[in-house]
């Protein structure tokens, strides 16, 4: 078994140098790795796979952007340069299976990359928490969100792009709360506002901002959590909150975050 904790990572060189090969390659992603609030998700996540003891390793230096922001603003030829980049170290180190907590990077890597020539395995932490929870690996021992009023904001590249809309329910429902759906979920989801590279660049003139809009719909559910699985969705719901004043009545987490929290009573 591997020996990990969330400030000594074992990078996929190291474990190559010693003849190994993790089960599982974590893709931290952009956001993961150079956003303060988005690395408090990977640490979350990281910490659920060392209980669940997940062999495991990350990229490090060796990781670099997917492209997606790239590609979504159309400009195909740098996402190509920084797909192929990618691509080249992954099956450089023959990975078989991927698991982010991004779904910008986990629609990317899964949809756009196998046409490159980067066929892996591709799953969204959400996904990959329901199967250790189905598998008794990870168990919520306590139950800090009971009862707790919950509402869940579907990413754009999860849902919509992806069809994955069971995943990140079956493990909330695991906390015992309050699963409060807003008026546009699932299928019908509406999107916060940052996919499409629109996380980088301001809003077109309009009346509302959409992650304004999609507050509201949130805050309309009374809840205490709007849960999330997307850091850029949780950057701007938490925005939003902020922009409602809200924030001292409602947190904004991700779905990792939830279970970590619940693993710790």
């Amino acid at each position: 078994m591997m020996t990990a904790s969330t400030t000594n990572i074992p990078t996929m060189s190291e474990l190559a140098a010693q003849g190994k090969q993790p089960e599982v390659l974590f893709w931290v992603g952009c956001a993961g790795s150079f956003d303060e609030r988005a690395k408090k998700i990977t640490k979350a996540f990281v910490k659920l796979l060392i209980k669940a003891e997940v062999s495991f390793a990350v990229l490090g230096p060796e990781e670099s952007c997917t492209g997606d922001p790239a590609k979504r603003a159309g400009n195909e030829f740098l996402f190509q340069m920084q797909a192929m980049t990618n691509i080249e170290v992954l099956n450089g180190y023959e990975v078989k299976k991927i698991v982010t907590a991004c779904p910008h990077c986990f629609n990317t890597l899964k949809n756009e990359y196998p046409g490159l020539g980067g066929s892996y395995e591709v799953m969204h932490h959400t996904q990959f928490l329901k199967q250790l929870l189905n598998e008794k690996k990870l168990k919520v021992e306590g139950g800090s969100f009971k009862g707790k009023r919950i509402t869940f904001h579907d990413p754009c590249y999860l849902g919509r792009a992806n069809n994955e809309y069971e995943a990140p329910r079956a493990v909330l429902s695991k906390l015992e709360s309050e699963l409060i759906e807003m008026k546009n979920c699932k299928a019908k989801g509406l999107c916060c506002g940052a996919g499409g590279a629109q996380m980088f660049k301001d809003a077109e003139p309009g009346n509302k901002e959409i992650n304004i809009e999609r507050t509201d719909q949130a805050l309309a559910t009374k809840p205490d959590i709007i849960a999330a699985g997307c850091p850029f969705c949780n950057t701007m719901m938490t925005d939003g909150v902020k922009n409602k004043e809200q924030e001292h009545k409602v947190a904004v987490m991700d779905i990792a975050e939830l279970l970590e929290q619940a693993q710790d009573l």
